[in-house]
């Protein structure tokens, strides 16, 4: 299982409106035609257990929801945990990592649009800086796909 990282997460433009902290950020995962994650500090292709960070999500933001649209399908059978880990890997009681916040099985051998779907979780704010990771499942890729996702919630502040 490898751990593959995007380039650029923490020059993510992060901005909230002067007259409110609703906060919108949109992340892309883009696999060439050998299943290779494109730009990413990785050379093989995904195999299931692989977990890639996606983006990175500062303190302070309370999560809300996210909407996960897959435009080019990945491998038939494959399915992905969609949440986030804590840059530094130390969980934190009251807010605990969670690789499946938002998606613990989302099929993404099929394009389409999807709301998150974990009920059995709340919001959360998120205590310290985390990457929104993208654990993949059902099958290793070998071909072209893409999945662009969008994180809603509240920028806080800092806490």
């Amino acid at each position: 299982m490898a751990t593959v990282t995007l380039p650029g997460l923490r020059r993510a433009i992060s901005h909230a409106a002067p007259y409110g902290n609703a906060w919108k950020q949109r992340f892309t995962l883009t696999t060439n035609s050998a299943g290779v994650v494109a730009g990413s500090d990785q050379a093989t292709a995904l195999a299931i257990g692989d977990v890639v960070r996606i983006g990175w999500l500062p303190a302070g933001i309370e999560l809300h929801d996210s909407l996960a649209i897959v435009p080019t399908a990945f491998k038939a059978s494959t399915t992905i945990k969609l949440g986030f880990l804590y840059e530094d890997g130390i969980d934190v009681t009251d807010v605990p990592q969670d690789d499946d916040y938002f998606h613990a099985a989302l099929n993404v051998a099929a394009a389409g649009r999807n709301r998150a779907n974990n009920t059995a979780v709340l919001p959360v704010r998120l205590p310290k800086p985390a990457y929104l990771v993208v654990t993949i499942a059902g099958a290793a890729q070998d071909a072209a796909a893409r999945l662009e996702v969008v994180i809603e919630g509240l920028n806080q502040g800092n806490p």
